[in-house]
């Protein structure tokens, strides 16, 4: 892909940040230092809260696109969810935790998490750019229904310049050459994965817990637990 040159370009001026010896970028750094290449995949979200969704989704990118490490990117307030109520976002990076250990090629990141006010991804995808040498590739995974709002996406134009965009959906989708003819057209470098993925969301997780309706196999059981032991989302499951 040509994308790697529209990525240095992206870098800014100076030393990159030293990361700390326990970052999950160091992986990726490496990677780079010693193969001349690393591809870095980053799934951002609420997470509120993580499901085997969100998990089946990041590993059909990993897996399409020869991934060397996907993030989860836990945020604290994204500008498009409104006025919801969310949980808090320690809670939902110990959920992403426990919800990825067991899989090497996946991590969480708390880079966002100490943010005030909203919460935008050219931002991220920014920070990320600046840590990076420029020999790590950036890819964002989103989904179908979020690449029809790609183009409106706050600072459209630096955004498609920060990194290549994987979106994983279901095959047979009707729509799917018209999608990326929009977000192509704005300069975004889109790759597309069909994949078998789960009818599952976070909003009916929540509304199962509240009404005391079971999430297993919906969730991770290590989230599962969590859930429990916590008392998230008002209430218990039933038996």
């Amino acid at each position: 892909m040509e994308r790697a040159t529209d990525q240095a370009a992206g870098n800014l001026e100076g030393a990159r940040p030293v990361l700390g010896r326990d970052d999950p970028l160091q992986k990726v750094v490496r990677m780079a230092e010693v193969y001349g290449c690393a591809r870095l995949g980053v799934m951002g979200g609420t997470f509120d809260p993580v499901h085997v969704g969100h998990l089946a989704c990041a590993e059909m990118a990993r897996d399409a696109c020869g991934l060397d490490e996907v993030q989860f990117m836990v945020a604290p307030r994204p500008w498009m969810k409104g006025g919801r109520d969310i949980v808090d976002v320690e809670a939902r990076i110990d959920m992403c935790r426990l919800a990825v250990e067991g899989n090497p090629a996946f991590s969480v990141s708390t880079l966002e998490a100490g943010r005030e006010g909203k919460t935008y991804t050219s931002d991220t995808l920014r920070e990320l750019r600046a840590m990076l040498p420029d020999e790590v590739q950036l890819f964002f995974i989103i989904g179908a229904d979020t690449l029809s709002t790609l183009p409106g996406w706050h600072e459209q134009e630096q955004l498609a310049r920060l990194a290549t965009f994987v979106c994983v959906a279901r095959p047979g989708r009707e729509d799917s050459a018209a999608l990326l003819a929009a977000a192509r057209a704005k300069g975004f470098d889109v790759e597309w994965v069909d994949a078998p993925l789960l009818d599952i969301s976070s909003s009916d997780v929540r509304r199962r817990v509240r009404e005391g309706d079971t999430v297993r196999y919906l969730v991770p059981d290590a989230v599962r637990d969590y859930i429990e032991r916590h008392g998230i989302y008002g209430g218990g499951e039933r038996g």
